[in-house]
């Protein structure tokens, strides 16, 4: 079993912007119009067309995305984009969610890192499309809103980019703006301590500066024990705080990790959330199962989500029941 902080993360949830909907249309449009081999396109449709459309598929998202990365990289120099620039991290993800007595929820989510020759001052550029509140926090993908099968405001989503370096070892910095040019910095401090051969301690300090928040941070602790090579136990734990918003929002994961190779993974998981200090400090808590797995190669994911969560908005209000079914798609490139 892997130990890493996050090592059964897959994807944050957000509802789709209309531009990005739209690209996402056209290079799915795209790969599917290529034309095949005389043979191929005489044969009824079989494995080997399936693998031709999710491997020109996903040529065509990389092929864009390197575009865009050289056209910028291109602003600060003549040095060509294949020279030493590479796009790494890339997903492009499409997720449906329902909670029940909610309507159905749809998101789509596109992140990517680019290494840009002709910036060596800067490790890296980063794009993508996503809920602006969990970005600026930093929080863990396993508290994103889709993680956690609750449906997203449209306002939520938003487009951001930004360069990033590291300082040392352990640190690194941001600077990005999200829809509406509205700026945005991070630091990142990052330490984990092996304690046994089975015990490992991962820990995460992030301050973020905005105009909203001003000054916030968000601090992540989790704690892994393996109790197998594939089976482990994690506490995950995050806590974010404003100058604007001085209680601690904070959230919780207690869950049991079973692989069984080939990025195939089942989990289940106990799920608390609240604000210290409020009326009511759990907000909200549930049980979820999720399954993990490649659905072509290993480079197209799927993921299936199941829950029943009891929340509770406020102190005039009984706590509630609800069941929640999530799916997604995710495209590696």
């Amino acid at each position: 079993m892997a130990h890493n902080s996050e090592p059964f993360a897959f994807f944050h949830h957000s509802r789709p912007d209309r531009r990005l909907l739209g690209a996402t249309i056209l290079a799915w449009a795209t790969a599917l119009s290529t034309p095949v081999s005389a043979q191929a396109t005489e044969e009824p449709p079989s494995g080997r067309s399936i693998e031709q459309v999710a491997e020109s598929t996903r040529s065509t998202v990389r092929s864009t995305v390197e575009w865009l990365a050289s056209g910028v990289d291109s602003w600060f120099g003549d040095k060509p984009f294949s020279e030493g620039g590479e796009v790494t991290q890339g997903q492009l993800s499409l997720s449906l969610l329902k909670r029940q007595d909610q309507s159905l929820d749809t998101g789509v989510r596109f992140n990517a890192r680019f290494r840009l020759p002709n910036m060596e001052n800067y490790k890296y550029l980063f794009v993508g499309n996503d809920n602006q509140r969990e970005v600026i926090t930093d929080q863990p993908e396993a508290f994103s809103r889709q993680q956690l099968l609750l449906p997203s405001d449209r306002r939520d989503s938003s487009f951001f980019a930004g360069f990033g370096m590291r300082l040392i070892e352990a640190v690194d910095f941001r600077l990005g703006v999200r829809s509406g040019l509205k700026p945005y910095a991070q630091a990142r401090y990052r330490h984990d301590w092996q304690l046994s051969p089975t015990d490992r301690i991962d820990f995460r300090e992030t301050l973020f500066l905005t105009r909203d928040d001003r000054l916030g941070s968000t601090t992540v602790g989790s704690y892994e024990h393996a109790l197998s090579s594939t089976l482990a136990a994690r506490w995950l734990n995050a806590a974010t705080i404003t100058q604007e918003s001085p209680k601690f929002a904070w959230s919780s994961n207690l869950g049991m990790h079973q692989s069984f190779g080939a990025q195939r993974v089942l989990s289940l998981e106990a799920l608390f959330s609240g604000v210290a200090g409020a009326a009511v400090p759990v907000t909200d808590f549930g049980l979820q199962t999720k399954w993990i797995q490649p659905i072509h190669q290993d480079f197209v994911l799927g993921e299936i989500i199941v829950g029943h969560f009891w929340p509770r908005a406020d102190a005039l209000n009984r706590r509630g029941r609800a069941w929640a079914l999530g799916g997604a798609v995710t495209l590696k490139f």
